[in-house]
C-alpha cells in the first residue's frame, strides 16, 4: 500500500503539517499510521478524504460541517467529479467577479467617483484565510467561518454593509489628514475592535493580536489598498496603536 509521509503531503497540498495535526486532532483526517517516532503517513483513503475536505473548504465551509458532511466510502474518483461540479457552478460567479473587478479598475484609472460598495464589490475575504490561520490560529478562522455559516442570506448582507461601513469610514478619516489622536478617530478605532471581536466570532482581539493586525494592514498590499494605500494604512495603524495603549494596557 502506497503511504506518504506528513511532509509529503503538507509539500503537495499547501497545507502546514500543523494544519494537518489540527485535523487529526479534532478527527476530521487520521493518519493511515503513526511511526514509532511520532512521524505520521497517509494512505489512499486518507488522500481521497483530504482531497474532499480541500474541496469543501474551498466553498468557504467551516470544518465542523464539512466533518458532518463527508461520506467516508465515497471513492477519489467521486470525490473529483463532485468537485468538478461545484467548481462549474461557482466559475459564473468568479466570471461576475471578474467583470466587477474590471469596471472598478476602469473608473480609477479614469478618475471617476465610485461609492464606496461598488469599490468593494469585487473583493473576496476569504483571500485572508492563510494570514488569520498563520497570525492568529486554525481556531481564529474557524470562528470566523462558522459565524458567516450560520448567518442567512439578509444577515450576511448586513454583515457585508458593515464591514464596508466600518472601513470606509476608516479610510475617509485617513484621507482627510485626521488626527490619528482625536477623539473621532479614536471613537472610529474602537467601533473597529468591536467589529473585529463580532468578525472573530466573538472573541475580542487582545493587545497582541490586534497589534499584530495594525501591522498587518501596512505590510499586506492587500490590506493597505482596502484603505486607499500604504500611506492611509500607516495612518489607522497609528490611530490603532494609540487606542491599543489607552485601552489594552
Amino acid at each position: 500500500m502506497t503511504e506518504w509521509p506528513i511532509r509529503d503531503l503538507a509539500k503537495a497540498t499547501g497545507l502546514t503539517s500543523r494544519t494537518l495535526r489540527h485535523y487529526e486532532q479534532i478527527g476530521l483526517l487520521r493518519p493511515s499510521r503513526v511511526a514509532g517516532n511520532g512521524y505520521r503517513f497517509y494512505g489512499e483513503g486518507e488522500i481521497s478524504r483530504l482531497y474532499r475536505i480541500l474541496s469543501l473548504r474551498a466553498l468557504e465551509l467551516p470544518l465542523a460541517t464539512i466533518q458532518l458532511a463527508l461520506d467516508d466510502h465515497t471513492s477519489l474518483a467521486d470525490a473529483i467529479e463532485t468537485h468538478l461540479t461545484l467548481l462549474e457552478e461557482r466559475r459564473d460567479r468568479t466570471n461576475q467577479q471578474i467583470t466587477i473587478v474590471r469596471h472598478t479598475l476602469d473608473a480609477v484609472r479614469k478618475g471617476q467617483a465610485m461609492p464606496i460598495e461598488e469599490v468593494f464589490a469585487g473583493v473576496d475575504q476569504s483571500q485572508y484565510e492563510a494570514e488569520v490561520r498563520t497570525r492568529w490560529g486554525d481556531a481564529a478562522w474557524e470562528r470566523t467561518a462558522k459565524r458567516r455559516a450560520d448567518m442567512t442570506e439578509e444577515q450576511r448582507d448586513e454583515d457585508d454593509k458593515e464591514s464596508l461601513d466600518v472601513n470606509a469610514a476608516l479610510r475617509a478619516a485617513a484621507e482627510a489628514d485626521e488626527d490619528p489622536s482625536s477623539a473621532r478617530f479614536q471613537d472610529l478605532i474602537a467601533e473597529h475592535h468591536r467589529w473585529v471581536t463580532a468578525y472573530w466570532g466573538g472573541k475580542a482581539p487582545d493587545r497582541e493580536a490586534y497589534t499584530g493586525l495594525s501591522e498587518l494592514y501596512v505590510a499586506d498590499a492587500r490590506f493597505a489598498a482596502t484603505y486607499g494605500g500604504e500611506h492611509n494604512a500607516a495612518t489607522i495603524r497609528e490611530a490603532m496603536r494609540i487606542w491599543i495603549r489607552t485601552n489594552l494596557g
